[in-house]
């Protein structure tokens, strides 16, 4: 009887080991793909348009502009340049100063506009951002880098399509590897299956031990895949940078969603998992259980 008590705990503790590992590496790709798109979407927050003030703009029409830009949903934040500010900015780059030479300042005063995520591409900025912008008097031209913009959005959507392929890969071979373990474990119990429906159980009435150990045993693996993956990342990071930036590494809005998201894969993969296994003997007759 102990040694069959041992057996049993050691197919259990397998089990539950195996769930983990695999939640650990579904865990540590969502979690690099929800980084990369987190880090994508704030470097798209840092590109600007710089809009051209002529000369003559009034104050009005100055204040007016100002006032859309605060207001509108593709701006994050802005910053005006005066004609003075840009002139010696453009000063202090040449290392010399244009007015001497041409007898006035060239420079025309600028407001520096940085996008929101959503509209910091080539498309919204042409069909979006310059239509609603040139409406207003008083801009001479808007400047941004088209190139630049194609160039990052086409990388972060090339590399977000290459690890969303490798999480779902992932995730079709964690969904095998967590089937067969379960089907492992449910496979050992089949005569005891079989007695219980000869005795006449209802089927819900047997499925419900195994159902539950089975949600037991889920959230005993995703709780030691997180605990793996936290500890991997803590250890990583301070590989890389120390303890600096911790808490940058542990950013709630990335931590919590792929916390949820392991919890999420591993009850929906045990429960479903468990449920065929134990249907399947339940509709098998007890002569064809020896030779499965």
């Amino acid at each position: 009887m102990k040694k069959q008590k041992t057996s049993f705990f050691n197919l259990h503790l397998t089990s539950n080991i195996s769930i983990a590992l695999v939640l650990f590496m579904v865990g540590l790709l969502t979690w690099l793909l929800l980084t990369v798109t987190n880090y994508a979407h704030r470097s798209q927050e840092n590109i600007s348009l710089s809009i051209q003030l002529d000369d003559s703009i009034s104050q009005t029409n100055l204040a007016r502009l100002e006032s859309y830009i605060k207001v509108t949903p593709f701006s994050t934040h802005y910053v005006y340049i005066s004609k003075d500010s840009a002139l010696t900015e453009l000063t202090e780059t040449l290392g010399d100063d244009p007015t001497s030479l041409l007898g006035y300042n060239p420079i025309n005063a600028s407001i520096e506009l940085y996008l929101t995520q959503r509209y910091a591409n080539i498309d919204s900025i042409k069909k979006v951002v310059i239509p609603k912008l040139s409406s207003f008097a008083g801009i001479n031209d808007i400047i941004y880098e088209q190139d630049m913009i194609e160039l990052m959005d086409n990388n972060i959507r090339r590399l977000l399509f290459f690890i969303s392929i490798i999480v779902l890969v992932l995730l079709f071979i964690s969904i095998v590897l967590i089937n067969n373990t379960i089907r492992l474990t449910i496979y050992s119990k089949r005569f005891i299956i079989n007695t219980m429906r000869l005795v006449g159980a209802r089927n819900s009435f047997i499925r419900a031990p195994f159902i539950r150990k089975a949600m037991v045993n889920a959230l005993i693996g995703a709780f030691i895949g997180i605990v793996l993956l936290a500890g991997s990342l803590y250890l990583m990071q301070i590989q890389i940078n120390g303890y600096s930036n911790i808490s940058e590494l542990f950013n709630p809005k990335i931590t919590i969603p792929v916390a949820a998201i392991m919890i999420f894969v591993s009850l929906v993969i045990n429960y479903f998992a468990t449920l065929f296994a134990v249907n399947r003997y339940l509709r098998m007759s007890t002569d064809k259980l020896y030779f499965v």
